[in-house]
């Protein structure tokens, strides 16, 4: 026992040492890589050594060739893509996952494992006022978490065709429409790859100027094929400036027509655990399926998503699997029944660690504070001479132009200049924003997620991106 704890204490003391360093710095971290691929490469990419090397000096060698190539995305002025940091207890939760080193897969694999995952699908689902009886799968990311929802509906559609899909395949079946606006996001596109829908059945319907799927739209589009098995799926917070659909016109309307309903809500199905942005979900408990992230707005590490659908003997039946092997209990919850994942990761930890440091009301807390700095930004921002807010945030989401100050300039001018600001905040190593092409002109986004953004960062922010403007003058 001796030898064993000694065999882990040097690398995990390295180990919490650096991460200490990195996370609470002597020092102020750049939020942007200063490292170049080839010095990367350089440090990193040698061939591996005949004999092995000490835990903690591989620890320490690891630390010292990532150096300027971690980009400070837990820290609180990172707005780029949409990714959150991630929350002390969350944090602490998923290093002891890795050291549990739980295969998640049944509750005979890990009993602890499966009920903490079962307490946190029911405090998800009453945070996010999802249906109580409703099934849920904790997976790597939104994107299975589509594959998973799409996987119970293609079930459900075509059982109700009397095809056994898991059994017989697609071969012969009638093909199935996924109906959904233009501001869909990729994920979609891949999940109906992966489960063999055909991307050609994907059929994008013009969204309106706010982002939304116009009712006449949707109607007309089902009409068309009236017969055709379908899936309606709609957006709680695009891509781009946080679009909500409207669920209480849009999915009665897709009810009438026998299609099943999928709620994206990657990050915006977070607004439902706020009094004051929970009105932009109304209606959204009556879809069939939802998804989010839990390493967006929850803060908790790399990678979580969940999966939520009404009708659980359809997801169920999607996924599950029995062998001669495995060993399955009777009365509790194996977590592969409903996820694509056979050994997973006890991701459950984390999602539950955050969500009892947080509680209700930090939760909420947490949705309204972010909201309130994205707006700051974006409207602030957009203030200054030479900016431009394309679009004010009514969640987390904005975006920002930047006009080049020549005379003459052209649209293509200001794409290029918008790149030019972006890459020179990004230097700076002040913020971190991602770009966008939105409705044909570049756009910087804004995006906050992170728990520890405060108004003194917001400020700081602001004043970047005015002395970066004014050198570019």
């Amino acid at each position: 026992m001796d030898q064993t704890r000694s065999a882990f204490c040097e690398p995990l003391s390295a180990a919490l040492k650096h991460a200490l360093g990195h996370l609470a710095p002597a020092r102020e971290l750049s939020v942007a890589a200063t490292a170049s691929l080839e010095s990367l490469r350089a440090k990193l990419c040698f061939s591996l050594p005949e004999a092995g090397t000490d835990g903690a000096r591989v620890v320490d060698e690891l630390v010292s060739g990532v150096e300027g190539g971690i980009i400070n995305s837990a820290g609180p002025r990172f707005f780029g893509w949409v990714i959150g940091g991630s929350l002390p207890a969350a944090l602490a939760a998923d290093w002891l996952t890795s050291a549990w080193d739980q295969n998640a897969g049944l509750y005979a694999c890990s009993p602890a494992a499966a009920i903490v995952e079962e307490a946190a699908g029911q405090w998800l689902k009453g945070l996010l006022h999802l249906p109580a009886t409703a099934s849920f799968a904790l997976v790597t990311g939104a994107q299975m978490a589509h594959v998973t929802c799409l996987a119970a509906a293609r079930h459900a559609l075509l059982a109700k065709q009397g095809i056994d899909v898991e059994r017989d395949g697609l071969s012969g079946s009638p093909a199935i429409r996924i109906l959904t606006s233009t501001e869909k996001h990729g994920t979609i596109v891949r999940a109906v790859r992966l489960l063999g829908l055909g991307e050609k059945n994907l059929i994008s319907l013009q969204a309106d100027a706010d982002g939304r799927l116009p009712a006449e739209i949707l109607t007309n589009a089902l009409q068309e094929n009236s017969t055709a098995p379908s899936v309606v799926v709609l957006q709680a917070g695009d891509l781009n400036i946080g679009a909500f659909d409207d669920f209480q016109t849009l999915i009665p309307i897709a009810k009438k027509h026998g299609a099943w309903v999928h709620i994206d809500g990657a990050f915006g199905l977070w607004a439902a655990a706020s009094a004051r942005y929970r009105h932009l979900l109304a209606g959204a408990g009556q879809a069939d399926s939802w998804t989010t992230d839990g390493h967006k707005w929850l803060n908790v590490p790399y990678d979580c998503g969940y999966a939520f659908v009404a009708d659980r003997e359809a997801h169920r039946a999607s996924l599950s699997h029995r062998a001669a092997y495995l060993t399955h209990d009777a009365d509790a919850r194996d977590q592969m029944d409903w996820t694509p994942e056979y050994s997973r990761r006890g991701r459950g930890f984390a999602t539950y660690a955050a969500l009892r440091q947080l509680g209700k009301a930090g939760v909420e807390a947490l949705i309204d504070r972010t909201c309130g700095h994205a707006h700051a930004l974006v409207t602030r921002m957009g203030s200054l001479q030479g900016a431009e807010m394309l679009w004010e945030p009514q969640i987390n989401q904005g975006l920002i132009r930047f006009h080049d100050p020549r005379n003459g300039a052209t649209d293509a001018d200001h794409d290029a200049f918008t790149d030019r600001i972006m890459a020179a905040i990004l230097a700076s190593g002040e913020a971190f924003f991602t770009g966008t092409t939105w409705r044909g002109r570049r756009a910087m986004r804004v995006s906050v997620c992170n728990w520890q953004t405060s108004t003194e960062d917001v400020e700081r922010v602001i004043k970047c991106v005015a002395r970066t403007l004014e050198a570019a003058k």
